[in-house]
């Protein structure tokens, strides 16, 4: 036996792994995945070994070459070149081993950007492509399949025809469904092409589930731990205030690995490193999910920042988006569905999200109901409407543990007395007042352009005083900064005062408290959030005490009031309380219901979506590509950098890159003639003048009239 260790599955710029080492990885983690999720070894080992032997052909070979130019036209695809050794294991297996080889790196059909197996297919000389030189290197693969522990035989060009054939025509009649298997490989591929270049990876930790008994601890103060969490319904819906006792209380029904979602990336990192606190002291894998993880995971181990964006952990803490593949079937969709088969997904927060966002939630719980997940929905506030369309889809009364507090608990919850103002003018008194008494002040807006506008104002104003400016426009690296500063700095201030302006980013599950708030009106359920912000250490001192929130009168233009709608903001003002008067929790259900009596839910393009009314509709071994996500949601889903980044940027790593990219949305930046860059995450280049640390992005002057080339110098 010959390992062939000149043969390859990396080039020497990405790693020069062998070809050898390379199955043996994936074969390895495929063994730990199919255990996990209940699948057959043995043919998860042979689709692991065959998925990329194709690749000791000598065209594959000669194409890890910087210096090998192919000919225009030319296609080789070694998944195709792999299909020729199927015959290598029993009839029964060919199947799934079909699935694993030809669809793990794209759709066996055209779509959007590329073309598939069966598209080659088309070509007449596909065959004859792959097939050259079959008899020179096919013993070379045989030797490598032999030495990795796989029974082999020659195979004749006459037996890789038939082979190819065979596998052509299953592809062919493919129904509407999602692959396991295709799934179980571009896990396994992917987690194994992570970690090659490095010599320790515990795969061992990929699926243990988390010792969740920290959080049977009891308190008076928080409500929620007083009640059991024991109950034979398989979901779970919480509606409690902010200080309850939520998170525990969710954590507390799971059962099995977790999936924790919530709306914000602050909101996420702060749980993330909640949770990786609590479980120190046990075994649990604590991962973090979204575009900038890696900032924040950065400082950790090697192995575990390596692992965070693969299947496996014991607690994964991710915005729904995430989750978005497995509605669209994007690229990949059947491993994240696999990943969260029989999971318990701890879904929080959940009404903050935007109508289509919503809407495509709810397309997620349809789903996960029929992967079989726990779900367990926390809120503080959702309207009635809502409520009962997340318990219709949970399976009703009978499936739902349902737990609320008795209205004399809810009343230990009163903290705020709200005042109406017809403007941010008014408040500079207020202000005043608050720095003279050392508060700790918290001004929330609803779009970034003001909360930089009212920024501006208070540094002219308020130049001795500790302030800062945060929102979702900064630079990862800047904003990984920023949630730092307020979690450590600005929370824990005492005796001297500060300001935060801010926009709807501390929002959501952000262990802050501050002493005062000034807020531009928002809907009733994104208000009651803010205001948790505000009074919210909760011991047996501060219980009946009240602290100030001013709400700032709606807009009369329609677009000042963006991203809300004018009509539920004025509605909202309305409920509000008045003249100072307490926010009564137990009238808060009815204020949400009165802003909201009813809830068009918004329709998602059917024709999209891979699952619709329990059924997968999308043919196994295709995929949608990523703009059909992307063209539903108006999301942070581009990114920019300044002119002076563009050469670090093309010349980085993946970290490096991250920290330099500034999220935008598509729409907001697509029309201005930027330049664009084709690597990473495909930046628009900003002039410099275009970003200030201390600001944010600045889209006035994001034009390429300022970039450096036309300046007169």
């Amino acid at each position: 036996m010959n390992r062939h260790d000149e043969i390859l599955a990396k080039s020497e710029q990405n790693g020069q792994v062998s070809l050898y080492q390379h199955l043996n990885d994936v074969a390895d983690i495929a063994i730990i995945m199919s255990k996990n999720w209940g699948l057959e070894e043995d043919i998860a080992i042979q689709g692991a070994l065959l998925h990329d032997i194709g690749k000791a052909s000598p065209i594959f070979q000669r194409l890890l070459s910087t210096s090998y130019k192919p000919k225009p036209g030319h296609a080789f695809r070694h998944e195709i070149a792999s299909l020729f050794f199927i015959s290598l294991v029993e009839k029964s297996h060919r199947d799934a081993i079909i699935e694993m080889i030809a669809a793990h790196h794209k759709s066996v059909y055209k779509d959007t950007r590329e073309l598939g197996l069966l598209d080659l297919d088309d070509m007449t000389d596909c065959f004859e492509e792959h097939i050259k030189d079959f008899a020179q290197w096919s013993p070379i693969a045989l030797d490598i399949l032999k030495g990795l522990g796989l029974n082999v035989h020659p195979i004749s060009i006459e037996e890789a025809l038939e082979n190819y054939e065979y596998a052509v025509g299953y592809c062919e009649k493919q129904k509407a469904r999602f692959s396991t298997w295709r799934g179980l490989l571009m896990a396994a591929d992917h987690i194994a092409s992570a970690i090659e270049p490095q010599t320790v990876m515990p795969k061992e930790k990929l699926f243990i589930k988390p010792d969740l008994s920290f959080y049977n601890r009891k308190n008076e103060i928080y409500p929620l731990s007083l009640i059991s969490a024991n109950s034979s319904k398989k979901h779970t819906l919480v509606t409690a205030p902010t200080g309850a006792g939520k998170t525990d209380f969710l954590l507390r029904r799971c059962h099995g690995r977790v999936f924790y979602t919530l709306p914000f990336q602050a909101s996420i990192n702060a749980m993330y490193d909640r949770i990786k606190k609590d479980l120190i002291h046990t075994n649990a894998q604590v991962h973090l999910l979204h575009a900038a993880s890696q900032l924040k995971v950065k400082d950790g181990k090697l192995e575990e920042s390596i692992l965070q964006s693969h299947v496996g952990a014991s607690v994964k803490v991710l915005t729904p988006h995430q989750m978005m593949s497995i509605v669209f079937g994007i690229k990949g969709y059947e491993a994240m569905a696999m990943d969260l088969k029989g999971c318990d997904v701890i879904l929080d927060e959940i009404h903050t999200y935007s109508d289509m966002t919503q809407a495509i939630v709810l397309r997620i719980i349809e789903i996960l109901v029929s992967l079989g997940c726990s779900i367990h929905v926390g809120t503080a506030t959702m309207p009635s409407v809502l409520y009962n369309k997340i318990l219709q889809l949970l399976g009703g009364t009978n499936a739902v543990y349902e737990v609320r507090l008795d209205d004399k608990l809810l009343k230990t919850f009163n903290r705020h007395q709200i005042h109406k103002i017809d403007n941010f003018e008014i408040s500079k008194e207020i202000i005043n007042e608050a720095i003279s008494s050392n508060q700790k002040i918290l001004i929330v807006c609803n779009q970034v352009k003001r909360a930089q506008e009212i920024y501006k104002k208070l540094v002219k104003l308020y130049p001795y005083t500790k302030k800062m400016l945060i929102h979702s426009r900064y630079k990862r690296s800047d904003r990984a900064r920023l949630e730092t500063e307020l979690k450590e700095e600005y929370n824990i201030l005492q005796n001297k005062p500060c300001i935060v302006v801010s926009t709807q980013v501390v929002e959501v599950s952000l262990d802050i408290s501050f002493d005062i708030m000034i807020t531009e009106c928002a809907p009733i359920d994104a208000l009651t959030q803010r205001f948790g912000r505000i009074n919210r250490k909760r011991s047996n001192d501060t219980i009946g005490r009240f602290k100030p929130i001013y709400v700032i009168a709606p807009p009369e233009d329609a677009k000042e009031a963006l991203p809300y709608s004018l009509e539920v903001l004025r509605k909202t003002y309305n409920v509000l309380p008045e003249h100072g008067n307490v926010m009564e929790e137990t009238d808060i259900q009815n204020m949400i219901d009165t802003v909201y009596p009813d809830i068009k839910f918004q329709n998602i393009d059917y024709t999209g979506v891979a699952f619709f009314e329990g059924n997968w509709r999308l043919k196994a071994l295709c995929h949608h590509s990523k703009s059909a996500l992307l063209e539903t949601l108006d999301i942070n889903s581009a990114v920019c950098i300044k002119e002076e980044n563009k050469e670090a940027y093309l010349t980085g790593n993946a970290l490096e890159r991250t920290e330099m990219e500034i999220p935008v949305s598509y729409h907001s930046i697509a029309h201005r003639n930027l330049e664009q860059i084709e690597k990473g995450m495909r930046p628009f280049i900003i002039p410099d003048k275009g970003y200030n640390d201390e600001l944010g992005l600045l889209p006035d002057l994001c034009k390429t009239e300022y970039y450096h080339s036309f300046e007169i110098l």
